[in-house]
C-alpha cells in the first residue's frame, strides 16, 4: 500500500494517491476508498481504478493542514487498512482503527 502527497503551491489543496499492488488486492476485483472526505457514505466511495497487473490506484484533491480518517473496502464486504497511513485512531465503533491521512 501506498500513499503520496503532491502538495499544490498555487492553493491549499493536496492531490493525494491512494494505490495497493496486485499482491495486496490478490483475487479482489474492486476497491473503493471511503473515508472522512466522503462522510463514510459507501454509496459515495471513490473507486480505485483496477490496472492489467492487479494493482489499483486513485486520486483524489484533499485540503491541507487536515487529517482524514480512511479505510479501503475491497468487493463491497470487506474493509482493510493502510500500513502506511501516517498515523492510526481509533474508530470509536469496535475495537478496530482507522487510518489517517495528515496534510
Amino acid at each position: 500500500m501506498s500513499i503520496k502527497k503532491q502538495f499544490l503551491k498555487s492553493k491549499p489543496v493536496c492531490k493525494v494517491t491512494f494505490s495497493l499492488t496486485g499482491e495486496e488486492a490478490a483475487n479482489v476485483e474492486k476497491v473503493q476508498l471511503v473515508g472522512d472526505f466522503n462522510g463514510w457514505n459507501v454509496e459515495e466511495a471513490i473507486d480505485l481504478k483496477k490496472f492489467k497487473n492487479g494493482s489499483f490506484k486513485t486520486t483524489i484533491d484533499l485540503e491541507t493542514e487536515k487529517e482524514y480518517q480512511f479505510k479501503y473496502l475491497f468487493d463491497g464486504v470487506k474493509w482493510e487498512n493502510d500500513a502506511e497511513a501516517d498515523k492510526y485512531v481509533n474508530n470509536g465503533v469496535s475495537a478496530d482503527d482507522n487510518f489517517v491521512v495528515a496534510l
